[in-house]
C-alpha cells in the first residue's frame, strides 16, 4: 500500500519526496504509472492520499467522488484524499501559484496576462489570474483554436502584455536551454512567473531579471502547493513561517556553491573545506583535463587558448545543469557571459577576493606563469569578478575562515 505519494508518468527529477519529508512524518513515494495502469490504481484505492502530476491532472477526475470548488472551476486535480473509500479531489497548485505571485510581488489586478501552455497548470493559472482581477487573460498554444492564440499572435498582436506565466515544460531539465517565448518583444512586461522549478533559474526567468522585470521560478509554488496538500492529507494547518523555512531548506539543499577568483586564490582548497551533506565537489579545470587527457598547460600550448575556452564552456554547461554541487571554476571562467549564465542556473557565485600580493605565478598556468602576466590578468578581470558575483568573499588569513564566511553568508541567503 502506498499510504502517501505522487503519481505521474516520469518522476525521476521530482523534488516532491524531499519536500514532503520536511513537512510531515509519513512515507511518501514517487509512483510512476503508464496510462494503462491508471484505471487499476484507482479501482484499488490503495492509498491514504496522493498528489497527481503531469500528465494525469485531468485523467483522474472521473475516478473521484467529490471535487473542491476550485478544482471544479479549473478542471484539474493535483491532490486526492481517500476518506473511507471516497476520493476527494483538490487543486493545491492554485494556492501555490498564488503564493508565488505574492512572493514575486507581481500585481495581476488590472493587467493583461499571457499564459503559455494549455495543460492542467495552464487552467490553474487562468482561473487564478481571473480571481486576482486580471483585465484580460489569453492562453497561448502551438495550435490556433477558439480558446487559444498562437505564439506568433502573442508576439505580433499582444506585445503590450503586462504578465507572462509559463506553464509549459520548456526550459525544464534536461532541456535547460529552451525558452517558451522570446520576451524581448514585450516592452510593457512587468512580471514573469515560470512553473518550472528544475533548474532553479530558467533562461526565461534569468532574461526577465536582467531586464529588471520581476520574475520567479516554480520552486516556491511547488513547496507552497505541497503545504496545502499536507494540510488536506492530515487535516491540519501549517504556518507560513514553517512553510517558508521548508522552502529555504529545499533551496539550501539544491543550490550550487560556485567559486570564482584568480588562479591561485584558493578556490579548490576552500571548496573542499565546505562540508555539506549531499554535496559533491567539482573542479572544472580537473574536468577539462579528464576530457582532453592532458594537463591544461599542454592543451593551451598545443591547441591554443580559444580551444581551451570552448572546452571550458562545454564543461561548465554540463556540470551546472544539476544541483547539490560545490563548483570550483578556472580563473578565466568569468570571461564568457554564457559561462556565468550556466553557473547561475542552479547556483550562487562566491568570488574569492584574494589580494594580488598573495597570488603567485606557477608554471602549470601558462596564462599566468609570470608575475607580469598575473598582474595583467588581475587588472583585466577584477571588475568582472566583482560584477558577476552574488557574494564577495573578502581575503582572510586562512582558507578555513573563508569557508566559514561562505557557509554563514549562505545561511543568510535562506533566512
Amino acid at each position: 500500500m502506498a499510504e502517501y505519494g505522487c503519481i505521474g508518468k516520469k518522476l525521476t527529477h521530482s523534488f516532491s519526496k524531499e519536500i514532503h519529508a520536511k513537512l510531515a512524518d509519513y512515507k511518501y513515494e514517487l509512483i510512476e504509472l503508464t496510462e494503462d495502469e491508471i484505471d487499476c490504481f484507482f479501482r484499488k484505492k490503495d492509498f491514504n492520499a496522493i498528489n497527481v502530476t503531469i500528465p494525469y491532472k485531468q485523467t483522474v477526475i472521473p475516478y473521484l467522488d467529490s471535487l473542491s470548488d476550485v478544482a471544479k472551476r479549473i478542471g484539474a486535480v493535483n491532490t486526492i484524499v481517500n476518506r473511507n473509500g471516497k476520493l476527494y479531489g483538490y487543486n493545491t497548485d492554485y494556492y501555490g501559484m498564488k503564493a508565488l505571485a505574492q512572493k514575486a510581488e507581481i500585481e495581476i489586478k488590472g493587467k493583461k496576462v499571457l499564459i503559455l501552455g494549455t495543460g492542467g497548470t495552464s487552467k490553474t493559472a487562468r482561473v487564478l489570474a481571473e480571481d486576482m482581477g486580471a483585465e484580460k487573460t489569453l492562453v497561448v498554444s502551438r495550435k490556433k483554436s477558439e480558446n487559444f492564440i498562437t505564439y506568433e499572435e502573442a508576439v505580433n498582436e499582444h506585445s503590450d502584455a503586462d504578465i507572462i506565466i509559463n506553464t509549459t515544460p520548456s526550459g525544464m531539465y534536461p532541456d535547460c536551454e529552451s525558452e517558451p517565448i522570446d520576451i524581448s518583444a514585450f516592452n510593457n512586461l512587468k512580471g514573469v512567473l515560470d512553473a518550472v522549478y528544475n533548474p532553479l533559474c530558467t533562461n526565461l526567468v534569468m532574461k526577465a531579471k536582467k531586464k529588471g522585470i520581476k520574475a520567479e521560478n516554480g520552486l516556491y509554488m511547488l513547496v507552497m502547493q505541497a503545504v496545502v496538500a499536507v494540510e488536506k492529507f492530515l487535516d491540519t494547518e501549517i504556518s507560513k513561517t514553517v512553510a517558508d523555512n521548508v522552502f529555504a531548506g529545499v533551496m539550501a539543499a539544491k543550490e550550487n556553491i560556485v567559486l570564482t577568483g584568480m588562479p591561485g586564490s584558493g578556490k579548490s582548497t576552500v571548496g573542499k573545506l565546505l562540508n555539506i551533506d549531499g554535496f559533491t565537489f567539482v573542479d572544472t579545470d580537473e574536468e577539462i583535463e579528464k576530457r582532453c587527457g592532458c594537463a591544461i598547460k599542454e592543451l593551451i600550448n598545443s591547441k591554443g587558448e580559444k580551444y581551451f575556452r570552448d572546452l571550458e564552456t562545454e564543461v561548465i554547461k554540463d556540470v551546472s545543469t544539476v544541483g547539490c554541487q560545490i563548483i570550483s571554476t578556472g580563473g578565466g571562467a568569468v570571461l564568457r557571459k554564457e559561462n556565468i549564465d550556466f553557473l547561475k542556473r542552479n547556483g550562487k557565485i562566491f568570488f574569492l577576493d584574494c589580494d594580488i600580493t598573495r597570488l603567485c605565478p606557477t608554471d602549470s598556468r601558462p596564462l599566468s606563469d609570470t608575475k607580469e602576466k598575473l598582474e595583467k590578468l588581475y587588472n583585466e578581470r577584477i571588475d568582472i569578478y566583482k560584477s558577476t558575483a552574488d557574494i564577495i568573499v573578502p581575503a582572510m588569513s586562512t582558507a578555513e575562515s573563508e569557508a566559514e564566511f561562505i557557509l554563514n553568508a549562505r545561511k543568510e541567503l535562506f533566512v
